[in-house]
């Protein structure tokens, strides 16, 4: 794992008392993400100088696409950012889990019931 990679993997590593839980080197389809956390359905890439000309550029775009179309959102860090503002990158993760969507409750009685649940058992001849 790079230098920059592995300072930031103990920094998310370091998120897991309150409730983030990261991965490394997660497959997702053809590609592998630098990070994801499937519970915020979000995937961190720490990207080095190459990332950001020509066909790297073109790339990254595919992949971010397929990545989205998975229902994550990707986070693109430079090299230099972790390195020299590892803390201004953490609250922009951090920042990112907060922005994090909940799924919604089903509405009220919306929910199928089992036939043995006890809500529908209230008693004999009751309707």
């Amino acid at each position: 794992m790079p230098p920059s990679e592995a300072r930031l993997w103990n920094a998310l590593r370091e998120l897991k008392p309150l409730g983030h839980h990261f991965r490394r080197q997660v497959p997702l389809g053809p590609y592998y993400a630098d990070f994801a956390s499937h519970r915020a359905r979000l995937v961190i890439e720490v990207d080095g100088d190459s990332h950001h000309m020509g066909q790297a550029l073109v790339r990254d775009a595919a992949r971010d696409g397929f990545i989205a179309a998975q229902g994550y959102r990707v986070l693109r860090i430079s090299n230099d950012d972790v390195r020299h503002n590892l803390d201004d990158t953490m609250a922009m993760i951090l920042n990112a889990l907060a922005d994090t969507p909940t799924l919604d409750p089903s509405p009220q009685g919306g929910g199928r019931r089992r036939a043995d649940s006890p809500a529908n058992n209230k008693g004999a001849g009751e309707k």
